[in-house]
């Protein structure tokens, strides 16, 4: 057996029971740890709290943690050998037991442009990382030269992008941010997800059959919600005069021979090792190359190889995706909070949360670990937010006062790309007040105007919202993610659970069909169903 796989749980570890003790010590009863005081009786606290991981700094001196703790987590990383599960993910060993596969979206991103690099050294330098292996390096070649011929295309003037989950939600939140901060430049780009025609529907309205050009990504080719939107906008494709399905139709899958058979004329694909949540970086990405082109996902992929060289080679102590990983375990297994909220102060970033969302819940939101054994501690938190300062006027509200305390990361980036006056210095301003107000809270003269403070918040900050920024921050949560996976034993690269409902749906849907009532349904969905066929009674 590979040493990776015979890592202890983080339950089975000698620092799981020193972290518990001092938690007892420290941050229980009436002298409980409280921000405020560690912030007066250590003046180096900001310091040693502080990581960086160009392009990206961290603040986590307003988090609920003291050195001890700290220290013990840091030490429990190493119990759990987190550094030689991460090695293992990246020599494109088979870390994803139940399914048998190697992990390899990092090998997707790691050849970039030296010209474009953020750090000193070269992006090539990860010794843990295997070789590019052909196949990356023709299927990003065939992608940007697909893109290129996009871009360059006149008679193009509209891209649908039909996809679900990780390839959707990748894709839209990276063209999402980069149109916010001018560096989409082709074609109008559209997404489609939501089974809901309402979806299709109004982004067809408009567009011209001849000038469009349909992207469909699915790994298997047999997403249900994505095939019934590539069926209907092939369709409507057809009907509006159409006469060149091939040429409009473009397929990403690691099934191409299914992507022939519905016509699409191209197929770029990629392996099985790429998971969906994590595979913008390979042809899942295309809608992203079309968008910002050769040299802009040249830069995407170099921030995100930085945070990977950052992973690889930093000392735990200082390495910025084990720290918040590890803060995360802190939080939901010690202090037991159930939620974190993120709050990107960047209108660009509006879309990070519902990526996350997939990222963490999905990835880590399991009560069984690698070996099929149950958990006995709670796994991943929910993950919630919206850009700032919206939510201030939305759930800031429970946040300062409620009774429950939520961590809060804020999202900030130095530099705007816009020319309003004013505008940025007061979001930011708004941003660390509060962060400031969470921890410091206020005595009121009346019950209602009380805020209890000690409500931990960490702050991480982009120079600016650039592609090479934007791929350090979402790599940061991917290496992120798979800590804290591999600390609570978790294999973070399978989603058995997403199949169960699918399984139900196409009964239902065949009884919802029916004129006849399905003896093998629940009363609840059974009378549900009956309702749903009945005609509104005339009034």
């Amino acid at each position: 057996m590979e040493v990776w796989q015979e890592r202890p749980r983080c339950d089975e570890a000698p620092a799981w029971a020193l972290l518990a003790a001092h938690f007892r010590q420290a941050f229980e009863g009436p002298q409980a740890f409280d921000l405020r005081r560690a912030f007066a009786q250590d003046a180096g606290r900001f310091a040693a709290f502080s990581l960086e991981a160009p392009p990206l700094f961290a603040d986590l001196s307003k988090s609920l943690v003291d050195r001890t703790a700290q220290r013990l987590l840091t030490q429990l990383a190493r119990e759990c050998r987190v550094e030689a599960h991460r090695d293992a993910m990246l020599r494109g060993e088979r870390i994803n037991v139940s399914e048998d596969r190697p992990v390899t979206h990092v090998h997707w991103r790691s050849e970039s442009n030296p010209a474009v690099a953020t750090t000193d050294h070269a992006l090539s330098a990860i010794k843990n990382i295997v070789d590019v292996s052909p196949q990356v390096q023709a299927g990003r070649r065939e992608m940007m030269e697909l893109a290129e011929a996009v871009r360059a295309d006149t008679g193009i003037t509209d891209v649908v992008h039909i996809g679900i989950g990780g390839s959707d939600l990748g894709p839209r939140v990276v063209v999402q941010a980069l149109r916010a901060s001018g560096q989409v430049n082709g074609p109008r780009l559209h997404f489609v997800a939501n089974m809901d025609g309402h979806e299709l529907a109004a982004v067809l309205a408009p567009l011209q059959a001849a000038r469009t050009l349909f992207i469909v990504a699915s790994k298997t080719f047999g997403t249900a919600e994505t095939l019934r939107n590539a069926q209907s906008a092939r369709d409507w494709f057809v009907a509006q005069g159409g006469g060149e399905v091939a040429r409009h139709f473009v397929a990403v899958s690691a099934n191409p021979a299914a992507a022939a058979a519905f016509g699409a004329g191209r197929c770029l694909s990629f392996d099985e090792g790429v998971g969906g949540r994590f595979s913008l970086w390979s042809p899942i990405g295309l809608p992203i190359a079309i968008a910002i082109g050769r040299e802009g996902f040249a830069q995407l992929l170099a921030g995100a190889r930085a945070l990977d060289e950052h992973f690889a080679g930093a000392p735990l102590e200082r390495n910025l995706p084990v720290q918040l990983a590890l803060l995360d375990l802190w939080y939901r297994n010690f202090h037991g909070l159930a939620s974190r909220c993120v709050a990107p102060y960047h209108h660009g970033l509006r879309g990070l949360p519902a990526w996350l969302q997939q990222l963490e819940m999905e990835s880590n939101g399991k009560g069984v670990d690698a070996r099929g054994r149950p958990l006995g501690f709670a796994s991943a938190p929910v993950t919630w937010g919206q850009a700032g300062s919206n939510g201030q006027h939305a759930f800031f509200q429970m946040l300062h006062q409620g009774s429950d305390v939520v961590p809060v990361e804020f999202v900030l980036v130095r530099d705007a790309a816009h020319a309003l006056p004013g505008h940025h210095d007061r979001l930011l301003a708004n941003a660390l007040a509060q962060a400031r107000a969470l921890m410091c809270g206020q005595a009121g003269d009346a019950p209602e105007r009380h805020f209890p403070g000690n409500r931990p918040s960490t702050v991480l900050l982009l120079p600016d919202l650039s592609a090479c920024s934007l791929g350090a921050l979402l790599s940061l949560y991917e290496h992120r993610t798979f800590v804290l996976g591999s600390l609570w034993g978790l294999n973070s690269f399978d989603q058995w659970g997403v199949e169960l409902g699918k399984r139900h749906a196409g009964e239902i849907e065949a009884a919802l069909q029916a004129h006849t009532e399905s003896s093998v349904l629940d009363a609840s969905t059974a009378g549900l169903l009956a309702r749903l066929k009945t005609p509104p009674a005339a009034t």
